[in-house]
């Protein structure tokens, strides 16, 4: 296993942009190839962002799910990205510079660079998301060097993902990925995500539970919808049982006190591989 942790570029701060003065940084875990298999195999690779309200990242959603995902055939990581206070949109080019590094360090790390997804809870369901909907918007291209194909992912993974900024928005989150000074009328429309959609979003794997109150079922019927109306391809799983924040649902990522496990919904990440295999990337 190659795990280790890269300091990632803060480019945007020249720009005005704050974040509090964070280092974003990309935590790796690459199970080695071996010449007992395929020396030269190239693995799909899963980039993390945990949830949190973008006011912290959740452990239960970032290094379980990773190594769940090893288990799958999956290379992953894990983006630990600016949160309150920040300024819009730190978070944001913080996953830009995580997506450029991963797919131009692809040869080296033996990932296939053109099967990279994109994977959020909750409020890193949003900031998945908003990659997704934004990587050739223009936008990263205001505070960062890079061109947008380098940036799209080819897949996206959304978790309960906070979507909307409107009646059924998450306010913790809304009100910190914007930040004091960039919370508009203008910008609230900018990030509610099902707004955003066009024909070039990647395909998405969905999973939400009808239960959750903190992050209403609304978020992603209104995104799957926008999907829907432009053409997307998308697959979307809707679990009768279960509360927010739920990570992979089973014994691995239960709470001190053994709460959030919810049986019913522990298929998701074998349902998101096979999907990954049928599913055309973009």
């Amino acid at each position: 296993m190659i795990h280790k942790t890269i300091e990632l570029p803060v480019q945007y701060r020249s720009r005005g942009i704050e974040n509090n003065d964070f280092t974003p940084r990309l935590s790796t875990y690459f199970p080695e190839n071996s010449e007992e298999l395929d020396s030269k195999r190239k693995h799909p690779l899963v980039l993390i962002c945990p949830g949190g309200g973008y006011a912290m990242k959740a452990f239960r959603e970032a290094e379980p799910v990773a190594l769940k995902l090893n288990a799958l055939g999956f290379h992953t990581c894990v983006l630990d990205y600016s949160v309150a206070p920040m300024d819009f949109p730190a978070a944001f080019l913080d996953l830009c510079e995580a997506m450029h590094y991963v797919r131009s360090h692809a040869e080296e790390s033996h990932i296939a660079a053109e099967d990279i997804t994109v994977a959020g809870f909750s409020a890193g369901g949003h900031l998945a998301a908003s990659l997704g909907v934004w990587w050739n918007s223009g936008l990263a291209q205001q505070y960062l060097p890079y061109a947008a194909q380098e940036l799209k992912p080819n897949r996206l993974l959304l978790c309960y993902p906070v979507i909307s900024s409107g009646k059924y928005r998450h306010d913790g989150s809304i009100a910190n990925v914007l930040g004091p000074r960039h919370d508009t009328a203008e910008n609230r429309e900018f990030v509610s995500l099902e707004k955003q959609v066009t024909k070039d979003v990647p395909p998405a794997f969905i999973w939400h539970t009808f239960e959750d109150e903190v992050v209403p079922i609304q978020n992603t019927l209104l995104f799957a919808s926008a999907l829907a109306e432009h053409g997307v391809s998308f697959e979307y799983h809707v679990f009768t049982k279960g509360c927010h924040g739920l990570s992979l649902a089973s014994p691995i990522t239960a709470t001190a006190d053994g709460g959030m496990v919810q049986e019913e919904c522990t298929p998701w990440p074998e349902l998101f591989a096979r999907w990954c295999k049928t599913a055309a990337a973009t």
